[in-house]
């Protein structure tokens, strides 16, 4: 195709690697830590939940739910790493003797901290912060060793914890909430820098290299925290081929992607085409954005998740997508979670009947997959409000434009 026939879609293609890295500067500089003192509130809602649900402790294990309600950052691994907190308020860190002082310079709300040797049984060493007859609730993240060497070594009663140590995690402060609405604003960003140097032939490879670049440009310490680059056909699988395809004038592009600052994450999808878009193509795309905004409507406080995943099914209906998962339609839930984990509970999927609440942030991403031909996905997050649902941020404004002004 000559590119003199073409007519390119707004903000798409024109531009280098050099020159988009040249125009991007600090965006999360201004950003702040959570601090102790929120924490130690966290906790406090904790302890209460466990009272409320009779339990006398709560095992947190290395990972995110240590790090939400401690600020003690540990990546979990087969070797124990964690805390015991007591409904009365008690905590006590278990971990590996050799690990102490790394232990203690990542620890967040300090408190005692046991440590055990190689050779030791480190189940064992937990059981001794609780009573004999102790009913521990574990943290759902556990894997199953843990959880299997700690029902074994307690002497009480143990069980799932989720819903007490899940529901803080749920409902966002205001402080949570600025570094998200920060790390999506900076997103969005990369992705406009991204779209700009597009050209016929370049790879996913090299786009996804410029996008890690580039967020480590706007302020993000690791860079992207994932990408997903697609071109053409290989937009209909969501998470992409083993082989993906270079990029030929008439693609549609689908780049998905989120970076992380105090571990707040960012997770945005666009679609878009490298050219001008046919009918089909445009079809496809305003049934996309009809889906999302349907689930954007249906989300209200008190409602259940579901309601969110239903509308933007009920709509692709009336468009002739679907029903249910059936191709060419929506292929997965309609949103996730997001906060410290990418995804995280609750889900805007057809089970879902936890009730929405204030400071709940969902992706809404209704991707429409059509085989053979392409998929689209036009990914934005909000968050709950007394008054309903805000956009972190705007969703894309049309085929044609998709980044607006």
């Amino acid at each position: 195709m000559s590119t003199d026939a073409v007519t390119w879609t707004k903000g798409v293609g024109g531009s280098t690697a050099d020159a988009e890295l040249s125009r991007l500067s600090n965006m999360l500089e201004h950003c702040q830590p959570i601090t102790i003192d929120e924490h130690k509130v966290r906790l406090q809602g904790l302890c209460a939940r466990m009272r409320a649900a009779d339990l006398d402790a709560v095992w947190l294990n290395s990972g995110s739910n240590l790090t939400y309600y401690t600020g003690t950052n540990w990546h979990p691994s087969e070797r124990l790493v964690g805390a015991m907190v007591t409904a009365d308020g008690e905590m006590t860190y278990v971990g590996p003797a050799f690990e102490e002082g790394t232990i203690r310079d990542f620890m967040g709300v300090e408190a005692k901290l046991l440590t055990w040797e190689e050779h030791e049984n480190p189940y064992l060493l937990a059981a001794t912060t609780i009573s004999a007859d102790a009913r521990v609730g574990l943290d759902p993240s556990c894997p199953y060793f843990t959880v299997s060497g700690l029902s074994e070594t307690i002497g009480g009663k143990t069980g799932n914890a989720g819903d007490v140590v899940l529901y803080g995690r749920a409902r966002k402060s205001s402080e949570e909430i600025a570094l998200m609405q920060a790390t999506k604003t900076a997103t969005i960003e990369v992705h406009k820098a991204a779209a700009r140097i597009l050209r016929a032939g370049i790879s996913t490879r090299e786009v996804t290299e410029f996008i890690h670049a580039a967020h480590k440009k706007i302020g993000a310490p690791g860079g992207s925290t994932f990408c997903i680059v697609l071109f053409g056909p290989d937009t209909a699988f969501p998470h992409g081929v083993s082989t993906p395809k270079d990029l030929e004038i008439g693609d549609m592009v689908l780049i998905d992607t989120g970076c992380a600052r105090f571990g707040y994450q960012s997770d945005i999808t666009r679609s878009y085409v490298f050219g001008e878009p046919t009918a089909h193509h445009r079809e496809v795309w305003e049934a996309e954005k009809a889906c999302q905004a349907a689930a954007f409507a249906a989300a209200r406080v008190g409602r259940p998740c579901c309601d969110a995943d239903r509308a933007a099914r009920a709509e692709a209906e009336t468009r002739g997508f679907g029903p249910g998962y059936t191709l060419p339609g929506i292929p997965h839930r309609t949103g996730h979670g997001i906060g410290l984990d990418i995804h995280e509970g609750p889900y805007l999927v057809g089970r879902e009947q936890t009730a929405l609440d204030i400071g709940m942030c969902f992706s809404n991403e209704p991707m429409i997959c059509v085989p053979g031909a392409f998929g689209i996905r036009l990914e934005d997050h909000f968050y709950m409000t007394a008054d309903g649902p805000k956009w972190f941020t705007e969703p894309s404004l049309s085929i044609d434009d998709p980044f607006g002004p």
